[in-house]
């Protein structure tokens, strides 16, 4: 409701200018604050009623309703309760000189189990730290490592273009043969 100030009229209570008179009789905010009551008016109204039958309220606008595309930031439904479903997520990475792979809990990004050919026992003791034997290694090292903090059950997402063959295949049989199961 637009008006200019020389045509609206301020209504101010009383209550303020009076002068306090007896104590309060309670500690509260409320009953000792003096009450101050504005209305802005388009035309001075001293009696207090209120619009008749032609009060209409009016909705919030929303994204819909002034044309704006919807939200496309939130996460779906899956994206939200995956990490409940599936806890504990298996990554394996291959470098040129090693391979390492490692379990996560999602929700709490807690490592669970480590295995590397870039450790210093396997190191000594592997012939090539990049070969099928020493998937093998790691593989079974992921699951009984897996085992021991009471993990049985890994999923595991491929990366984009990625290939469940060659050396993480054999990673991934490995870990199946010791005890371990995948979870889609």
């Amino acid at each position: 409701m637009a008006c200019s100030i020389s045509s609206c009229a301020f209504l101010i209570s009383s209550d303020l200018f009076r002068p306090r008179m007896n104590k309060p009789t309670s500690l509260s905010w409320s009953s000792s604050m003096p009450q101050l009551n504005l209305s802005l008016n388009s035309r001075p109204n001293l009696s207090n009623s209120f619009p008749k039958q032609d009060f209409v309220v009016q909705a919030a606008w929303t994204r819909r309703s002034r044309g704006e595309p919807k939200k496309t930031g939130r996460k779906s439904w899956k994206q939200r309760t995956d990490m409940y479903l599936r806890p504990f997520l298996l990554n394996v990475y291959f470098s040129k000189r090693f391979i390492h792979a490692k379990v996560m809990h999602r929700g709490t990004s807690k490592v669970i189990s480590v295995a590397t050919t870039n450790a210093k026992d396997l190191r000594t003791t592997l012939p090539s730290l990049i070969d099928n034997n020493a998937c093998r290694v790691v593989g079974k090292l992921i699951a009984e490592r897996s085992k021991d903090a009471d993990v049985y059950a890994l999923a595991y997402e491929p990366r984009k273009d990625e290939r469940i063959e060659g050396k993480l295949g054999i990673v991934l049989d490995t870990i199946k043969e010791n005890g371990i199961i995948f979870v889609d």
